[in-house]
């Protein structure tokens, strides 16, 4: 589900805020359809829902990834070049990456990328305490676009960790191009651990995002709060309602945010109109099977190396076959 970043929305003709959330968020609701960029999702109540939301028992990927890595993190961790650096985009909390740094003695660096600044360098810290030997270097930063590595870590051999199904909240174009950004972050030779979410039934997939405790309803209301809450807009959260499906043509869930009345809302001195039933697109999250995500790396600069699966969830290895551009 966790998605870090969405190309922003420009509307034609008129002055974008100064503010990158305000831009995105008025250019995003006066679009046609409506929508709203899934990365602002995580303030720290939305973070907080997540964390809630991986526990539920009707959302399998973070149960499902976890053992796949926590069964599988000696093969995993065989991979890795000696003295790496580990590089996790959108790291978020850096579970899951415990688990390889823990099987794979020979890491010499952990470089976690997230634009949540407060809550990586709290992880960071704690990271620091629990593997004293490790250097722990976090980037507070949009893992898709070029960055600067500490200095240090630019030499090493890298390893690219991307858990947590995120690819699948990227448009299929989108994860082609994160795929080749990776490609210039990482070089050639070097491998990429990618958690994929795949193909399944769809009232699995339907309970995984409509769960019964209504956590992930929160989770998608939450987005409304903060835009009440830092853009001073009038969002009544009682006139919005949680709307979840599988669009099997597309093979990925749609999240939305339904208008339950006609009514009119104003942000940051934007007006905005809302029809009965029209919705706020807030985020997809692709599926796919193992051999349409190994057909995708290939087409984006990486070759199939290994995949462990439990036939909910695939954990891919790839390896980078192209030479780095500098991203």
């Amino acid at each position: 589900m966790r998605r870090v970043v969405q190309p922003a929305y420009v509307t034609a003709g008129s002055a974008a805020p100064a503010d990158p959330f305000a831009a995105d968020v008025i250019a995003g609701l006066t679009a046609k359809p409506k929508r709203l960029p899934p990365k602002y999702f995580y303030d720290a109540a939305g973070s907080a829902l997540f964390e809630r939301i991986t526990g539920l028992p009707e959302y399998y990927p973070t149960r499902c990834e976890l053992a796949l890595l926590q069964n599988n993190a000696p093969a995993i961790a065989s991979l890795f070049p000696p003295g790496c650096a580990l590089i996790e985009f959108g790291a978020g909390s850096s579970r899951k990456a415990r688990i390889l740094l823990g099987a794979a003695a020979t890491v010499e660096a952990y470089v976690p990328v997230d634009i949540s600044g407060d809550f990586l360098q709290q992880d960071a810290a704690q990271l620091r305490r629990d593997f004293p030997h490790l250097t722990v270097q976090p980037i507070v930063a949009d893992f898709t676009q070029k960055l600067d590595l500490p200095s240090g870590i630019a030499e090493l051999p890298r390893v690219g960790f991307f858990p947590g199904s995120t690819i699948g909240n990227f448009e299929p174009h989108e994860a082609c191009n994160f795929m080749r950004h990776a490609v210039g972050m990482l070089g050639a030779g070097a491998v990429l651990v990618i958690g994929v979410d795949l193909v399944k039934d769809a009232k699995i997939l339907y309970r995984a995002y409509n769960d019964a405790e209504g956590v992930t309803a929160k989770f998608n209301l939450n987005l409304l709060t903060r835009i009440n809450r830092e853009l001073g807009a009038d969002f009544d959260l009682s006139s919005f309602e949680h709307h979840a499906f599988y669009n099997s043509e597309q093979s990925r869930i749609e999240m939305h945010l339904a208008s339950t009345r006609r009514q009119k809302v104003r942000v940051s001195g934007t007006t905005i109109d809302f029809r009965a039933g029209e919705t706020i697109h807030t985020e997809n999250s692709y599926k796919y099977t193992i051999e349409s995500f190994q057909a995708l790396a290939r087409g984006s600069g990486w070759s199939p190396l290994k995949v462990w699966s439990d036939g909910m969830f695939a954990v891919h290895a790839l390896v980078c076959d192209e030479e780095r551009d500098g991203g």
